[in-house]
């Protein structure tokens, strides 16, 4: 299968993409990002797109993919709810619709995070606008999947964007591997496990719409 990445050059994107390039289903991967990645490999292209928010230009290449994986997001800290709204709800659901035009029935599988609020009217910010982004996402024309993940550790080197998480991950790293093995399942998976779940469901379906950690670790 042929599979899209937005969002390949953060922690969990990167996971993503190396299992997507281990796969030997997977045949093509294209990355959409505003920047070009630093990997190389034969079955990896990578899109410079300036605007996520407006796709025409790439709008071919889009067309023979069979599943979008976007764990494309920024951290609430600092933003105020508009603009967190902007970076989350509108640039995710303006991805989605073009997709949903261009291949209607695609796999989309969408990072969200543990404690998301399905109402989307809850009183922790973040939560209520992903809840909103994960429902919007699902009444779309698209086999659509929600990963809520805990904790999630890196495995092979994946680095977080984000400074404050990328100094938690450095200091913690030994922990947080030590918490791993002995956390239950249902708390914490890995970023090979999120690329490798992914993959499963582009290529079988999920057993239900919203996943959790412990879903994510089965599959």
């Amino acid at each position: 299968m042929n599979v899209v990445i937005f969002g390949a050059s953060g922690m969990v994107g990167q996971g993503i993409l190396r299992e997507c390039l281990r796969d030997a289903g997977v045949a093509r991967v294209l990355a959409v990002g505003r920047a070009p990645l630093p990997v190389r490999d034969p079955k990896l292209e990578s899109l410079e797109v300036p605007d996520l928010r407006d796709l025409t230009s790439i709008e071919d290449r889009l067309r023979d993919c069979d599943a979008c994986f976007f764990p494309l997001g920024v951290s609430s800290g600092g933003l105020d709810e508009a603009r967190y709204t902007a970076l989350t709800f509108d640039l995710t659901l303006s991805v989605a619709r073009t997709l949903a035009r261009l291949r209607p029935g695609m796999a989309f599988t969408y990072v969200s995070g543990a404690g998301t609020d399905s109402s989307g009217q809850g009183r922790i910010m973040w939560a209520r606008v992903k809840g909103r982004t994960e429902n919007a996402l699902l009444a779309l024309p698209l086999a659509a999947t929600m990963f809520r993940p805990g904790l999630i550790v890196p495995m092979h080197g994946e680095v977080s964007k984000t400074p404050s998480y990328r100094l938690i991950y450095t200091l913690a790293g030994p922990l947080l591997r030590l918490l791993l093995r002995v956390l239950p399942g249902s708390l914490a998976t890995t970023t090979e496990q999120m690329g490798r779940a992914m993959i499963a469901v582009a290529r079988k379906g999920a057993p239900k719409p919203v996943l959790e950690s412990a879903d994510i670790n089965r599959l």
